[in-house]
C-alpha cells in the first residue's frame, strides 16, 4: 500500500475528485431516502479504496446491476423517475457510479458537469449565505479538478491547479455580477421556491406545540416602520391561524361552509411598515394585528403568490410560502379597530361548541362562575383573576396532558396547573364557551427582541404565541391573553422564555455570557444584508438601477436590450482577449527565438520546429569538441521547459535564472564566431 507522500498522480487526482464529489453531494444526503444516501456514500468509499490500493475498477456488469437496483429503488421510493426528488436521487447515485467507470478523460468531464449541476440544485432548497459559500468552495474544487485533467504531462501540484482555477473564476466574476444585476427576473425561473420551510407556525394546535417552538431561536421575520411607529411590546401581536374547531385535545380552523361574518371596521390611523418574512410551514402569511382588508379581498404580494382574506381576517396564500418574502404592509392598532360581526350571527355558533362529555370539572366550574358573574367582559376578568390567584405556573416543560385521561383541560386546570401559552389559551376558551360566550384561539407571534438589528425589529420562532378572542355584542371580537395573568413579563415586555443552553452555547457562556448573543447577532446582521442585497434583489430594484443609469421609464424591453447589449459586449471582450492570448509568448518562447537567431548566425542549421536538444546535436556535429559549452547551455534550456526540476516560485527568481543562463550561452557562442568556424 502506498503511503500518502508516495501517491501516484492518478491516485492523488482521483482522491481529490472523490473528495469534491462528496462535498457536492453532502448537502443532499439528508433529502435522499436513507437507502439512497447509504448507497451513495458506499459507492464513494468503494471508489476511494480502489484508488488507494491502485486496484482495477469493477466490471460494467456489476455497475449495471447496481444501476438497475438504484432505478428500482427510486421508483419504489418516489413513485416515478421524473421530478425534483426522484431526479436528485438519481443524479447523486449516478455520479458516484460514474466515478467507478472513469477510464478516460471524457468520463471525468461527465463527473465535472454532473457536479456543477448538483451544485445548482441546492439553490432549489436554500439560498442562504452559507449555501452560497459552500457553492463557491465546491465550484472552485470542481474547476481545480478540471484544470488538473487538462495538464496531462508531469506532476502538476494541487496548489498550481487551484491558483489557475481561482484566477479563471476571478476573470468571470465581473460578468457574473453584471448579469446578476441586469438579467431579467422573469417567471417561472424566479418563481421557483427558494428555501425550505423554516418558521414553525401550524394550521392546527395541540398541547405542547408552542413549547417546542419556544426553544427555536431562528428568525421568523423582521419588521421596520416606514411611516409611524410599530406597536409597543405589550401590543405587538402578529396574527396567524385562527382556530375555532375543538375536538377535546386539538384545535383547527372552522369549516369553509360557514357564512362570512368577520368584517373589519377601522377607526384609527395606519402605520406603514416593511417585512422580511422567512419561509413558512403553512399556506398563510402572519401579519401585525390588525391588518386592513375585508373577507374575500385578494392581495398579490409577489409574482405568483396571491393572498386571500379569510372570514377570520387571516391572509391565506394560493400555495405554500416556501420562499423568502419582502413586502410593505400597513397596520391599525386593535384598540382602534372592530372585528365583526357586531350583532348576533349564525356563524358564532361554531365558536360556542364543545365536544360532549369531556372536561366535566371545567364545565361545572365555568357554569358556577357564570352564575356569579353575568356580563361577558366581567366573566373574562374573573377567569384571568382566577389564574393570578391560584398557583398556576408558566413553563416550557409541563409534561404531557391527555395520556391517562381524555379530560386534558380538567387535568391542566385543576390538577397540575403547569403549562405554556397554548394551555392557558385553550382552557380559557373552553371556560368562555361553557359560559355561552363565543370564543376562539388565535396563534401567531407576540413580542420581539429587545435590540434592533440595523433598524429592523426581529421576531423569532420562540416568540410564537397563542391567545384568545371572545365576542361581545356591539363590540365584536376582542383579544384576551390569559398568559398575561400568569406571566405578565412575557406579554408586557415581549420576552419569551429562554430554552436551556446546549453544550456549545454553554461553553461560550462559561467564557462570557454575552459572547454567544454577540456572535449570533453578528451572523444575523450578515444574513440580513445577504437577504436585502442578494435575495431581495428583484425586478423593482433592477428598474431602479436603470433609472440611476439615466433611463427615464424602464420596462421589460429596456432591461432586455441592456442585458443583450451587455452579453454582446462581454462576448466581444472575451473574443479579443482570446486572440490576444493566442499571440502571447511566454518568456521561455521569447528566449528560444533569440537562441535560434544566434545559432543561425553561427552557421548552425537549426530549425524553428526543432527542440533545443536537437539544436545541441546539430551544433556538436558542426563544431565538434569546441561546441561542448554550447551543448551544455542548450541542454539546460531544454531542462527549463521539460525537466523535472520545479520552476522558480516567483517571477523575479525566474528572470534571474534566465539572465544567468543567457550569460552562459553568450560565453559559449563567443568562442564559435563565424570567422573562426570558417578557418
Amino acid at each position: 500500500m502506498n503511503r500518502l507522500g508516495q501517491l501516484t498522480r492518478e491516485q492523488r487526482d482521483t482522491g481529490f475528485l472523490i473528495g469534491i464529489v462528496a462535498l457536492a453531494v453532502s448537502p443532499h444526503l439528508l433529502r435522499l431516502p436513507l437507502w439512497a444516501s447509504a448507497l451513495t456514500v458506499l459507492l464513494l468509499l468503494w471508489r476511494g479504496a480502489l484508488a488507494w490500493r491502485g486496484a482495477a475498477l469493477p466490471s460494467r456488469w456489476v455497475l449495471l446491476a447496481v444501476m438497475v437496483a438504484a432505478v428500482a429503488g427510486v421508483v419504489t421510493s418516489h413513485g416515478a423517475l421524473v421530478g425534483r426528488a426522484a431526479g436528485l436521487t438519481l443524479v447523486c447515485i449516478l455520479m458516484a457510479l460514474k466515478l467507478l467507470e472513469m477510464h478516460a478523460r471524457r468520463d471525468a468531464f461527465v463527473v465535472f458537469f454532473l457536479g456543477f449541476f448538483l451544485v445548482l440544485t441546492q439553490f432549489l432548497y436554500s439560498q442562504s449565505l452559507l449555501v452560497a459559500l459552500w457553492t463557491l468552495v465546491t465550484v472552485w474544487g470542481l474547476l481545480t479538478a478540471l484544470v488538473l485533467s487538462q495538464m496531462p504531462l508531469g506532476q502538476p501540484s494541487l496548489q498550481a491547479a487551484g491558483r489557475e482555477a481561482a484566477r479563471t473564476t476571478a476573470f468571470g466574476l465581473p460578468a457574473m455580477v453584471l448579469l446578476f444585476l441586469l438579467f431579467p427576473r422573469i417567471g417561472p425561473l424566479w418563481g421557483q421556491s427558494g428555501q425550505s420551510a423554516s418558521t414553525g407556525l401550524s394550521e392546527t394546535m395541540t398541547f405542547g406545540d408552542m413549547a417546542q417552538l419556544a426553544t427555536d431561536d431562528r428568525v421568523a421575520m423582521r419588521l421596520r416602520p416606514l411611516q409611524g411607529r410599530l406597536p409597543a411590546a405589550g401590543e405587538f401581536y402578529i396574527r396567524g391561524p385562527v382556530l375555532t374547531h375543538f375536538d377535546g385535545l386539538g384545535w383547527e380552523p372552522r369549516s369553509g361552509g360557514e357564512p362570512v361574518d368577520d368584517a373589519l371596521v377601522l377607526t384609527g390611523a395606519v402605520t406603514r411598515y416593511e417585512v422580511i418574512a422567512e419561509p413558512q410551514r403553512l399556506s398563510m402569511l402572519p401579519m401585525l394585528e390588525v391588518s386592513p382588508g375585508q373577507p374575500g379581498e385578494t392581495w398579490t404580494v409577489t409574482e405568483g403568490l396571491n393572498l386571500l382574506r379569510t372570514r377570520d381576517l387571516a391572509w391565506v396564500a394560493n400555495r405554500p410560502i416556501t420562499e423568502l418574502l419582502r413586502f410593505q404592509a400597513v397596520v391599525v392598532p386593535l384598540s382602534q379597530s372592530q372585528i365583526g360581526p357586531l350583532v348576533e350571527h349564525p356563524s358564532l355558533q361554531s365558536a360556542r361548541r364543545l365536544p360532549p362529555r369531556l372536561n366535566p370539572r371545567m364545565r361545572a366550574w365555568a357554569q358556577a362562575l357564570r352564575q356569579q358573574v353575568g356580563a361577558p367582559e366581567a366573566f373574562v376578568q374573573a377567569v384571568a383573576a382566577h389564574i393570578r390567584r391560584e398557583p398556576f405556573s408558566y413553563t416550557l416543560t409541563p409534561g404531557v396532558y391527555g395520556d391517562d385521561t381524555p379530560h386534558a383541560i380538567d387535568e391542566f386546570w385543576f390538577d397540575r396547573r403547569e403549562g405554556f401559552c397554548e394551555h392557558y389559551a385553550a382552557a380559557f376558551v373552553v371556560a368562555l364557551r361553557e359560559a355561552g360566550i363565543p370564543a376562539r384561539v388565535v396563534t401567531g407571534y407576540q413580542g420581539h427582541d429587545a435590540e434592533q438589528q440595523d433598524g429592523w425589529t426581529v421576531v423569532r420562532n420562540r416568540n410564537a404565541h397563542a391567545w384568545a378572542e371572545y365576542w361581545v355584542a356591539g363590540k365584536g371580537w376582542l383579544r384576551a391573553d390569559p398568559t398575561a395573568a400568569v406571566a405578565p413579563e412575557r406579554v408586557n415586555t415581549g420576552l419569551a422564555l429562554q430554552s436551556p443552553a446546549g453544550g456549545l452555547r454553554g461553553a461560550f457562556d462559561a467564557i462570557d455570557p454575552s459572547l454567544w448573543l454577540n456572535l449570533r447577532a453578528f451572523g444575523e446582521r450578515i444574513d440580513l444584508r445577504w437577504q436585502q442585497w442578494v435575495l431581495g434583489y428583484k425586478r423593482d430594484q433592477q428598474f431602479d438601477l436603470l433609472k440611476n443609469l439615466g433611463v427615464a421609464k424602464p420596462d421589460w424591453d429596456t432591461l432586455g436590450y441592456v442585458a443583450a447589449g451587455l452579453i454582446g459586449v462581454l462576448s466581444t471582450i472575451g473574443l479579443l482577449w482570446q486572440r490576444w492570448n493566442a499571440r502571447h509568448r511566454s518568456p521561455w518562447q521569447r528566449q528560444r527565438e533569440r537562441v535560434l537567431k544566434r545559432l543561425q548566425a553561427l552557421g548552425v542549421a537549426a530549425q524553428a520546429h526543432q527542440a533545443p536538444m536537437r539544436w545541441a546535436m546539430v551544433a556538436q556535429a558542426r563544431f565538434g569538441a569546441r561546441a561542448k559549452g554550447l551543448v551544455t547551455a542548450l541542454q539546460a534550456l531544454e531542462a527549463q521547459r521539460y525537466g523535472a526540476e520545479p520552476e522558480p516560485s516567483s517571477a523575479w527568481r525566474a528572470w534571474l535564472q534566465r539572465r544567468a543562463w543567457w550569460r552562459q550561452f553568450s560565453a559559449a557562442t563567443q568562442q564559435l564566431q563565424p570567422d573562426e568556424a570558417t578557418r
